[in-house]
Formats: structure tokens, C-alpha cells, sequence
């Protein structure tokens, strides 16, 4: 009896070793609602700004690493965590004090910044993200798994944080711009 009860504790222990500290099962879905969610700009964005009436004013913008845009007549204007509509108000106020009257504005992001993934994948590096981005969508672009890497579970972290949350693996797990992905080798 005795040398069943340690059977089964040692294959429950190895079974911890095997799986990991938590079960794909286990871990959090990521996954984003469309409802109250807005892209909000960021450092390497480049803008498509349209002043309508205002051809000289109208352009191709970059935000820079400090978050800001060199906007004509106005100078510098911090685009880093607004959403385009707020970016949009913001300038149409800049601009409708003493330069325009009653201007209207209209912005479309060209190019989000870029998403990383790293790990077991087979091509790892900088890409450029599309709306929609998904992790199999990014695993493809990176030419796709290695054949050690662990298909259930995934590292995310996200731009503005500081560490990585683990998260469990599906077709729906949405990356977004400035991500960083990294796909773990699998436990034998």
C-alpha cells in the first residue's frame, strides 16, 4: 500500500514538472471586445492628417520617440495615448486660435509601430502590424513554429508594461502594436 501511495506522488510531481506551474487549461484567454475599444497612438505611428481646405497643412506625419508630432504653425503637439478623434480636437483647438477659423480635421493611422516575436518560431524579429493581428497570424509571418515550440501557451507583453503575462493559446488571441510575443519551448 504504501509503495502505491508513493507511486502516485511521484507521478503526481512528475506530472507538475511535465505540464509546468499551470495547465494551458488554466491560464487567462486574451481577447479584446470591440466595444469601447480605440487605438490609442503611439511612438513610430505615422499619421495621414487632413485639414480640409488647407493643402500646405495637410500631410504625412510621423510621432516621434517622445510621443509628439511636428505639426506646421503650431510646433510640437503630444500625440503619445490619444485616440485619432482626440488627436484631431486637439489640433483643430491649436489651430482655431489665431491661425484658422473653424477648422476641420481628419486622421487616419498609414502605419501602426511594429509588434516583436520572439522564441520558438522560426523566423523571430520586428513586423509590421495589420488591424486584426492575431498570434497565428504572427506565428505565420514569422514562418511558423519550430517543432519544439509549446502550441498551447504564450507570453504577451504588452507596450506600455513592465512584464510579460502568460496566456493560453488560441486562434483568437489578438496581438496589438508594440506588442512583444514570445512562443515557449514545450516541457517533454
Amino acid at each position: 500500500m504504501m509503495q502505491k501511495q508513493l507511486f502516485i506522488s511521484l507521478l503526481a510531481a512528475g506530472n507538475f514538472f511535465i505540464t509546468g506551474c499551470a495547465s494551458s487549461g488554466t491560464l487567462p484567454a486574451l481577447s479584446l471586445s470591440t466595444n469601447g475599444t480605440s487605438y490609442a497612438l503611439g511612438a513610430g505611428d505615422k499619421l495621414r492628417i487632413t485639414v480640409y481646405g488647407e493643402e500646405r497643412l495637410t500631410g504625412e506625419y510621423l510621432i516621434d520617440g517622445s510621443g509628439a508630432i511636428a505639426f506646421p504653425l503650431i510646433g510640437a503637439v503630444v500625440a503619445k495615448g490619444l485616440t485619432g478623434p482626440a488627436l484631431a480636437e486637439r489640433l483643430q483647438l491649436a489651430l482655431s486660435k489665431g491661425y484658422l477659423d473653424n477648422p476641420s480635421i481628419a486622421i487616419d493611422v498609414l502605419n501602426f509601430r511594429p509588434y516583436y516575436i520572439l522564441g520558438e518560431v522560426n523566423k523571430p524579429g520586428e513586423y509590421q502590424f495589420v488591424e486584426g493581428l492575431t498570434i497565428f497570424s504572427a506565428v505565420a509571418k514569422s514562418e511558423g513554429f519550430t517543432y519544439r515550440a509549446d502550441e498551447n501557451r504564450i507570453f504577451i507583453r504588452h507596450k506600455n508594461e513592465s512584464s510579460e503575462t502568460l496566456y493560453r493559446l488560441d486562434g483568437s488571441t489578438p496581438v496589438q502594436p508594440g506588442d512583444t510575443v514570445r512562443v515557449l519551448e514545450r516541457r517533454f
